[in-house]
């Protein structure tokens, strides 16, 4: 199984919408770090996984939608608690729909800080 792996950091904020998160229900920041990982058994005829560069541009165009953003007020959170764990499951939907990652599985992992993360694989 061959894997490819691409990481991007940016800053973002949100709010949790549950009740009782302490001050994870004020407005505050993270310095978030994610990690995409691409895996497949077998490569293409110019000998890649993936092309490196088209992962990169689509992880890229992703970042720059959610830096310096309150993930609440994007409409893919609305009605939702913006937890890491949706955090990564709609970047991992949309990573995919903007790859040809048909026959691979794509997961992705976000940290919040360097203590907690959360994935989603397609």
């Amino acid at each position: 199984m061959y894997q490819l792996m691409v990481r991007r950091d940016f800053v973002a904020q949100h709010y949790l919408t549950v009740p009782d998160c302490g001050p994870e229900n004020e407005w505050h920041s993270h310095h978030f770090e994610m990690e995409v990982v691409l895996e497949g058994d077998e490569l293409t005829e110019h000998g890649y996984l993936v092309d490196i560069v088209e992962v990169e541009a689509a992880l890229d165009t992703l970042v720059d939608r959610y830096r310096d953003t309150t993930l609440n007020d994007l409409p893919e959170f609305e009605g939702l608690n913006p937890s890491i764990e949706h955090f990564s499951r709609i970047v991992c939907t949309s990573l995919c729909e903007k790859l040809d990652a048909d026959s691979l599985d794509v997961t992705v992992k976000i940290w919040e800080d360097e203590d907690a993360w959360a994935s989603y694989t397609s």
